[in-house]
């Protein structure tokens, strides 16, 4: 019998940029259709008679991806387990980056009619597919070469691509804002950020293509573990564990999308502020997202990921009491109070979560298991957050968009009670990056 082979083990420097470079390009694609969905689209791609009616069409393709990031974890899984998790986050990257650039390049609505929203929606089908089956792949990159004892930390570099990704995004947008006119931008200058992803992912791809398997993954090859249908083996096997995942991550999804989409697109209408007022004041709270994101998984690391993702999840439910009062305050300081709070929230329950997803299912189905949770709880936590958000505060207040955030962290909270104290654990203990 022929030895198995072991494959060389990955750096640890290469594993970690590998894995934040490509979730910062994926989420950088993923959020300026965001920002687009509230300053651009719906002037530009649907009939300009209704604005409100514009702008919550302009949602409903926002809402899009979120239902194609389970079909792209499916996919993508189903190689991940099978071939392995390099060639898949490759293909995951071309993916969500071809989608981006066609974006850049669609005629609007005035030359080509009702095309123009069918192609835009494709296009953002294509996002949410390479977004499905980029996350889960990035994760297992870390956290299967991680050793013992700091799988979390490992696991949260992929997770900072969120926020960096954000950023980037906002930024681009807002400086746009500053040097152009609103005809340039609305004619040209909107397309640059869509274009421009085309250089990112050049890069993703050159990192990417030189690094080796997972230790994991590697194990499961040398003992002929894999399974014909990962997915069906998911469903079939590790229901509870899929359900109870996608239940205690809905509400980093909701908090996120009500801090980010919904609070630009309501700050920027029904609240007064400028749009060059409210990206500098989201980009500043965007920063405190990205440095609670370290300190969270160096906190589930000591005291393990269920009880950090407990303790935040308490203080999201809470937060989402004050909701309304504070955004709704009038008062710039305040507003400003509340997107800090929102989006540190958000780095707190972020940092931990791609770990405790992953550590939910064994390695051979790990990558189908981890992207399904995480991509459901999309569906569930982001897809109609802004459309729900926009409606509720219209007919009965901001208050009312608080409350809905609360629901969501007690139906998370509930999900993390009943997944019980062993999640979280180290399932195996992967070699340690060289």
């Amino acid at each position: 019998m022929t030895a198995p082979l072991t494959a060389p083990r990955n750096r640890a420097r290469t594993v970690l940029f590998a894995s934040l470079i490509g979730t910062t390009i994926e989420f950088f694609d993923f959020y300026i259709y965001a920002t687009a969905a509230v300053l651009v689209f719906p002037k530009l791609f649907f009939p300009a008679s209704d604005p409100t009616a514009a702008t919550l069409q302009s949602f409903a393709t926002f809402a899009i991806a979120f239902f194609a990031r389970p079909v792209g974890s499916a996919l993508f899984g189903h190689f991940g387990d099978r071939i392995g998790r390099k060639a898949t986050l490759v293909a995951a990257l071309l993916t969500m980056g071809i989608s981006t650039i066609l974006i850049g390049m669609l005629p609007t609505y005035a030359s080509i009619g009702a095309l123009a929203p069918l192609l835009l929606a494709l296009c953002r089908f294509g996002q949410g597919l390479g977004l499905g089956g980029e996350w889960g792949g990035a994760v297992l990159l870390a956290t299967e070469n991680a050793p013992p004892g700091k799988r979390a930390w490992y696991g949260m570099f992929p997770q900072l691509g969120a926020p960096i990704g954000f950023f980037l995004s906002g930024g681009v947008f807002l400086v746009l804002t500053q040097t152009l006119d609103d005809a340039e931008f609305f004619s040209w200058g909107w397309r640059i950020p869509f274009l421009s992803s085309a250089l990112l992912v050049a890069v993703g791809l050159y990192v990417r293509l030189k690094i080796t398997e997972t230790p994991d993954f590697q194990a499961v090859l040398d003992k002929g573990e894999r399974v014909k249908v990962p997915v069906v083996t998911v469903f079939r096997e590790h229901g509870r564990a899929l359900v109870l995942g996608t239940l205690l991550a809905t509400s980093t999804f909701v908090v996120f999308y009500l801090m980010t989409v919904f609070a630009l697109s309501w700050g920027t209408t029904a609240l007064g502020y400028s749009r060059t007022e409210f990206l500098i004041m989201q980009l500043g709270s965007v920063i405190f997202f990205g440095l609670l994101i370290p300190p969270s998984a160096l906190i589930a690391d000591r005291f393990g990921r269920r009880a950090a993702m407990i303790a935040v999840t308490v203080a999201i439910t809470l937060f989402g009491l004050a909701y309304g009062p504070l955004f709704g305050s009038g008062s710039f300081w305040l507003v400003a109070l509340f997107m800090v709070l929102g989006l540190s929230l958000t780095g707190l329950t972020y940092g931990p979560l791609g770990t405790l997803l992953a550590e939910l299912f064994p390695a051979e189905v790990r990558y189908t298991g981890s992207s399904l949770t995480f991509n459901l709880a999309g569906i569930l936590g982001a897809s109609l957050a802004p459309y729900a958000a926009t409606e509720l505060a219209k007919n009965y207040g901001l208050n009312y968009v608080g409350y809905y955030l609360s629901a969501a962290s007690l139906l998370s909270l509930l999900a993390l009670m009943l997944i019980g104290r062993g999640a979280g654990r180290e399932r195996e203990a992967a070699q340690p990056a060289a």
